[in-house]
């Protein structure tokens, strides 16, 4: 099975790092001309530089925004017209209990988890409906079926996001167009290495082994019993950007080792 998209656009939001950088590499190595997004100008440019050296086959382009307010949503869609492929992948999350939550966290976490994708796909999907082809892609994650007691305010945006994007595949029904979820359980990124940073500290281990001790104390319906690697987000992510997919849409797609106990 060879994934070419060569002469296709893509931009991947949040993306200077984790699993939004390891889409974009699999894209540009597949022959996408890859936009590359983030906040800070200064590391998004690095990110785009450094893309351009892991084997990127079409062009590489740094686009800094903010995509948690719609004028940095706005300005990102001044700077780039059109895409064929939308992969919104820009999120946070926080740990907080609930009763310590208050509304600015749930605010924040609305804005950037699904205000961002709301956005951008009304800005790009009619130019997708219009060209008979397309692709959407939402980063949602398992925790948007299995809300975290942690952080239920993350629970709640991620479900949104599997929400929406069923919502927008059936806007685009018979349009060339589709739109997926990816689900992803708990995934050794930057932001997951730096929650448990303390913990590696504490115990002398690698970051492997505490990603795979919170797996089985946390999420202990994995099946894999470990986290993830961002590659294996990205490997699906791949797919469903591709021309291969094309009888996919509407789907939540997991990538979550096992972890929703549902058929």
């Amino acid at each position: 099975m060879q994934i070419d998209l060569t002469g296709k656009t893509a931009l991947v939001t949040g993306s200077t790092e984790g699993i939004g950088y390891a889409i974009a590499r699999q894209l540009a190595k597949a022959g996408a001309d890859v936009v590359i997004n983030g906040r800070s100008e200064e590391k998004t440019a690095k990110a785009g530089e450094r893309l351009k050296g892991e084997g990127a086959q079409g062009t590489v382009t740094a686009i800094a925004a903010d995509l948690a307010t719609a004028e940095g949503c706005a300005a990102l869609v001044a700077k780039l017209a059109r895409v064929d492929i939308l992969v919104n992948n820009a999120g946070i999350f926080q740990p907080s209990d609930f009763f310590d939550t208050p509304d600015e966290v749930w605010d924040r976490h609305w804005q950037v988890n699904v205000m961002s994708a709301v956005r951008l796909s009304r800005a790009y999907l009619p130019s997708m409906e219009k060209a008979n082809w397309g692709r959407v892609i939402f980063i949602a994650s398992e925790s948007g079926f299995n809300i975290p007691v942690e952080m239920i305010h993350y629970g709640v945006s991620k479900t949104a996001d599997i929400a929406v994007a069923r919502g927008l595949a059936k806007r685009m029904a018979g349009t060339g167009v589709t739109v997926n979820s990816v689900l992803p359980g708990p995934t050794l990124s930057e932001g997951v290495e730096s929650m448990l940073a303390n913990e590696r500290e504490k115990t002398g281990k690698s970051i492997e082994e505490v990603a795979a001790d919170f797996v089985k104390q946390h999420r202990s319906s994995s099946l894999i019993r470990r986290a993830a690697s961002v590659d294996e987000i990205a490997n699906i992510v791949t797919y469903l950007a591709s021309p291969l997919a094309s009888a996919t849409t509407g789907a939540s797609m997991r990538v979550d080792g096992g972890l929703i106990d549902t058929l």
